[in-house]
């Protein structure tokens, strides 16, 4: 599929935020190296959703916050040859996985485009748009919300996924709360990739968001899956020592962690090592909202 030229790549787009250059720099190559965690994890979510989502052949759709594109190669085998998706990340180590896998798969209806939802999205062209545990990093959630709903045609439909608390979501909350128990937590010049994870846990918060946002019947489902965290023990603890909210603390504390590493990789490897396995490896509890929205109009 030849994109056209008005979304070839998002417009009026500005030089790159901090959080944007800090996916670039940092996080996208760990995402990579832990890819067979993260991807499998986040599919039992999207799987129990897919199902059920707005999308028919024919449809013209955008998928926010891409990824590695399986979303997106997904959503275009919903939509079939009369329809297209459109995947946009700002992360360039992501685009290249994902437009590399979506020729090899002969995908013919799905395109890529590199871009920050919370600066420009095309506008108006989409029946559907969707995010998979994306939108929850907004440093600005009502900007990018609202661009999304600017990308629908009228009375077009957006569903977003995002971590409910971390009361909810062990296989993030544990480790953290473990390495905390070592090192200080990250001071307020601390670089991130942006709020973080559980930034849309509350319901009531969200739903604010997306009424400023410009969105009407709103909707909150909430889905409870079993997520892998790694192949062995070693894995699962080189993956939250990686990423997420404690890889952010052993990050931030710079050599004061690596001296304490041992001692640390010895506590998580044992509260991990009480944890379930299935034949993927090591499994937690995660718990996640699926955040429906209309654009108004017919």
């Amino acid at each position: 599929m030849n994109v056209p030229n008005d979304v070839a790549a998002a417009p009026n787009q500005e030089a790159d935020t901090e959080f944007v250059q800090f996916w670039n720099e940092v996080l996208g190559p760990k995402f990579n190296r832990f890819r067979h965690v993260l991807a499998g994890g986040l599919t039992y979510h999207s799987e129990a959703v897919f199902p059920r989502l707005p999308v028919k052949p024919g449809d013209r759709v955008l998928d926010v916050g891409c990824g590695w594109g399986d979303t997106a190669q997904k959503l275009a085998g919903i939509v079939g040859p009369e329809g297209e998706v459109i995947g946009v990340d700002c992360c360039d180590a992501f685009l290249e996985i994902a437009r590399q896998e979506a020729a090899e798969a002969g995908v013919t209806n799905l395109d890529f485009m590199r871009g920050d939802a919370e600066v420009a999205l095309p506008e108006g062209e989409f029946d559907f748009v969707f995010a998979r545990f994306g939108t929850m990093f907004f440093a600005n959630p009502v900007a990018g919300l609202r661009n999304m709903r600017k990308s629908l045609r009228p009375g077009g439909r957006m569903v977003h996924i995002v971590w409910r608390d971390s009361a909810d979501n062990p296989w993030l909350s544990m480790a953290k709360n473990i390495v905390l128990q070592y090192l200080p937590p990250p001071g307020e010049d601390a670089r991130t990739c942006g709020p973080g994870p559980f930034s849309m846990s509350d319901e009531a918060t969200v739903r604010k968001m997306m009424e400023i946002a410009g969105y009407e019947d709103i909707t909150f489902e909430r889905v409870d899956a079993a997520v892998r965290v790694g192949d062995d023990v070693a894995d699962a603890v080189a993956f939250q020592l990686a990423i997420g909210p404690a890889g952010e603390v052993f990050r931030e504390a710079g050599e004061l962690a690596e001296q304490k590493r041992p001692e640390i990789e010895a506590a998580l490897a044992d509260a991990i090592n009480q944890q379930k396995r299935d034949a993927d490896g090591i499994v937690m509890d995660s718990s996640s909202w699926v955040i429906g929205g209309r654009n108004p109009g017919h």
